[in-house]
């Protein structure tokens, strides 16, 4: 096994045996060093966002003192759920490998799936996005930037 997995495989367990959630781990490298670890904690922070990859990120933007994590890999237990992929991507980290499947979560019970159908259009009953007061917060929204309406 590779040592990186070995050491998302061990934080997994880790958490399991804690009971701080479900059974995902994840480490980030950089430099071939280890810059974080985490652990599911959504059960223990009462918080849907505190997947593995989150917790990791959180930490290794900690550890680093930036929220650009450019050159870092990361390792973890399972395929990405859509909110930890994102994450990733706006984390700028540039590799990720991992073991199971979002198949294999999907066996577990984790429903990954919905969320993907969401994206591509299906499933438009899980949840009802409206749009409102545009005109009230544009500009206020462009002058971050400097940019006019």
């Amino acid at each position: 096994m590779n040592s990186y997995m070995e050491k998302a495989l061990q934080e997994e367990m880790k958490g399991v045996k804690k009971q701080h959630g479900g059974p995902f781990g994840a480490v980030i490298i950089k430099n071939n060093r280890i810059i974080s670890k985490g652990h599911n904690e959504v059960l223990k922070q009462k918080d849907p966002t505190c997947h593995a990859e989150i917790v990791a990120i959180r930490k290794a933007c900690k550890n680093l003192n930036t929220l650009d994590l450019k050159g870092c890999i990361l390792y973890t237990t399972c395929e990405p759920c859509p909110m930890c992929l994102s994450a990733i991507i706006w984390a700028n980290i540039d590799k990720v490998y991992y073991a199971c499947t979002k198949k294999d979560a999907k066996k577990i019970g984790f429903r990954d799936d919905i969320i993907y159908d969401f994206i591509q259009g299906k499933n438009q009953k899980l949840l009802t996005l409206n749009q409102m007061n545009r005109e009230d917060c544009i500009n206020h929204f462009l002058s971050y930037t400097g940019t006019k309406y």
